[in-house]
């Protein structure tokens, strides 16, 4: 039986635990996330059933035919909305791009771009994926609750920095590796996540690794019923480095012939919560502030600019 190579907590513990319990979640969580910058998640209310449906649908869109699915790619919207071709994303400082290609639904707000949808095409596609951003929203909410208790702040106070925010759900497509690639090309070059935190439905086949302090890379196994949760560069800037957020990527697989899909739901605050490092955590890092101030939407287009969307 294969385990798990980081923490694991139990939602449950923290929503109908005792009080020792939900102490213990918390501190779990938070600990984790000051020590390696990511978790695993049991019992997170997300449906099993649903994720699988999503993958369904996720694999039914990706095998179009190319001039169908760059009838969803607008250029315009910057990658924010419906399809983004293979290749034309790259990790920050990466000279190549990734082996991939993926598809982002967003929050139906005023003011956001309209989400994109292949109805035609995959007509299950829209309402699976609006049902399980749903549900990975109010999971996310509760790991922001747990976070900000563990800083000795108010319960509510990050997640609602995130209540309207520009939260992404990424459906991605590792095609497989074709040999004639660039040799320095990865599925997923070495980065850091830009937001506040990424709740990752198991993915269908591994390739996931994290980076080490001592420069070493630890795999992490996808799971059924796990979601990795990682916390992204906007939580580590708001917390002043007290909550890390890890370099990971997803390696080439051994068989070219696998391929390989995930769906990160990138939790993002609205545009103008101020990232100004909390006072409570530069006290903790003996006065020392270690980043300058920002908004969310300024940190989100310098970043969307450097990785290539924007």
């Amino acid at each position: 039986m294969t385990t798990q190579t980081i923490p694991v907590v139990d939602l449950q513990d923290y929503l109908r635990g005792t009080a020792a319990q939900r102490d213990a979640f918390v501190q779990t969580v938070g600990s984790a996330l000051e020590d390696i910058g990511f978790f695993s998640l049991v019992n997170h209310g997300v449906e099993q059933k649903l994720i699988r449906d999503a993958y369904r649908d996720a694999e039914t869109f990706f095998l179009l035919d190319e001039a169908t699915k760059r009838s969803y790619e607008d250029l315009a919207l910057k990658g924010q909305r419906g399809y983004t071709s293979f290749g034309r994303e790259k990790a920050k400082d990466h000279k190549v791009p990734d082996l991939k290609e993926f598809w982002h639904v967003g929050r139906d707000r005023e003011g956001a771009p309209a989400n994109l949808w292949p109805d035609p095409q995959v007509p299950s596609f829209r309402p699976v994926m609006l049902e399980l951003f749903r549900q990975l929203d109010t999971c996310a909410a509760q790991l922001l609750e747990a976070c900000a208790l563990y800083l000795g702040e108010e319960k509510n106070l990050m997640s609602r920095m995130a209540e309207g925010g520009d939260t992404i759900l990424r459906i991605i497509h590792y095609p497989p590796v074709a040999p004639d690639r660039d040799p320095s090309s990865i599925r997923a070059a070495a980065h850091e996540d830009i937001n506040f935190i990424t709740l990752l439905c198991e993915s269908t086949s591994a390739g996931l690794e994290l980076l080490e302090r001592d420069g070493s890379w630890r795999p992490i196994h996808a799971l059924d019923g796990q979601i990795i949760v990682d916390s992204g560069d906007m939580l580590q800037q708001l917390t002043n480095g007290v909550l890390r957020s890890t370099t990971h990527r997803v390696v080439n697989p051994d068989n070219d012939r696998d391929r390989r899909f995930s769906m990160p739901f990138f939790v993002h605050p609205r545009g103008n919560v101020d990232l100004t490092p909390l006072p409570s955590c530069v006290t903790r890092c003996a006065g020392d502030v270690r980043y300058p101030a920002i908004s969310a939407g300024e940190y989100l287009l310098q970043r969307l600019r450097e990785i290539g969307l924007a």
